[in-house]
């Protein structure tokens, strides 16, 4: 049976969605689905017998399977290491290289299927601490865990996709769900709080004046603090503190844009380089929780601003919203 690639193309966004849990990396996510539509158009026979959603989400997975490029499974800094200290030498810092680490995906990305009731479940399965927990999983758990727990689909049609038995998608299931458990109970799919508007406009507005004090009064005791694709992470409000007022500095001046990624609040910041012009410094995703921030994850580079659709730069005057909250409700009515 002929498809037509636009009725393929539909499903695009939550394929998307999809293969982007199975990577953590955007980039590898949107080759993928190119390859999967790719296949379909030219190579795969669709007879019909299923629908058009199922045959593709077949395709995609035999994709991800294929793929699977990186020699090492991507992280977050605090899945390899124990919190660090500041450095006194910022210079001396290791990094790692990009196929390494778990990279967000803008909110724009995120395909959510079915009702829309089902939102902010699927927002939260994109999450870093749970989309860094399933790349410890061996690739077809990795599968049937995202296929049943967060796109909720019967151990049956796990079966058939996969050409294996139902017992044996329900014990790799079990398997990957005690894997994901207890890497980070925090990591367990559940549905996450509403977004904390107001806390995220906060944190904007005390960023970009430095505020150092205000910053800290907003983040939890026992906050995290990373920035792949250096090794190094913190614990610690004292310890985040102490960063700002002396590696972190290097911030003041900056300017910044609200964004969505990975389901959670997020702000892009530009550095000031001179003539009244900022240009990308990174991505600040936010963990939020209890009026606190209890994570702060910086993606460095002008690639990640590319990928969410964001200015080359920022020149004055900057156009912004009166009210940052209004700002964030924008572009969270816009996903």
């Amino acid at each position: 049976m002929a498809i037509q690639l636009a009725e393929a193309e539909a499903y695009r966004p939550e394929l998307i969605g999809y293969c982007y849990r199975y990577f953590g990396c955007y980039a590898e996510a949107e080759d993928a689905v190119q390859e999967t539509l790719v296949r379909v158009w030219r190579d795969e026979a669709f007879e019909g017998r299923s629908s058009l959603r199922t045959w593709l989400y077949r395709v995609a997975t035999n994709v991800c399977l294929d793929m699977q490029r990186a020699p090492q499974r991507r992280s977050l800094p605090m899945d390899l290491s124990s919190p660090g200290r500041v450095p006194g030498d910022p210079d001396a810092l290791t990094t790692l290289p990009e196929y390494r680490w778990v990279g967000p995906i803008a909110d724009a990305h995120i395909g959510v299927a079915g009702d829309p009731s089902e939102l902010v479940a699927q927002r939260d399965s994109v999450r870093l601490a749970f989309v860094a927990a399933l790349q410890l999983l061996p690739p077809r758990q990795r599968v049937v865990l995202i296929l049943r727990d967060v796109l909720a689909w019967s151990a049956q049609e796990c079966a058939e996709m996969l050409d294996v038995s139902v017992a044996s998608v329900n014990s790799a299931l079990a398997r990957a769900r005690r894997t994901v458990e207890s890497h980070d109970a925090t990591t367990a799919l559940a549905v996450s709080a509403e977004y904390d508007a107001q806390l995220l406009a906060s944190y904007v507005a005390a960023f970009e004046a430095f505020d150092i004090d205000r910053l800290v009064k907003l983040l939890a005791e026992d906050a995290a603090f990373s920035m792949p694709p250096f090794e190094l992470w913190l614990r610690g409000s004292d310890e985040i503190e102490r960063w700002w007022r002396g590696p972190g500095q290097i911030c003041r001046n900056s300017r910044a844009i609200i964004t969505g990624a990975n389901g959670q609040p997020a702000v892009a910041v530009y550095h000031a380089v001179g003539d009244r012009r900022w240009e990308p410094f990174a991505i600040h995703v936010l963990d939020t929780e209890g009026g606190k921030i209890r994570a702060i994850t910086h993606f460095m580079g002008a690639d990640v601003f590319a990928e969410f659709a964001l200015p080359a730069e920022i020149r004055e005057p900057i156009e912004v919203f009166p009210d940052r909250t209004d700002q964030f409700r924008h572009r969270r009515s816009s996903v």
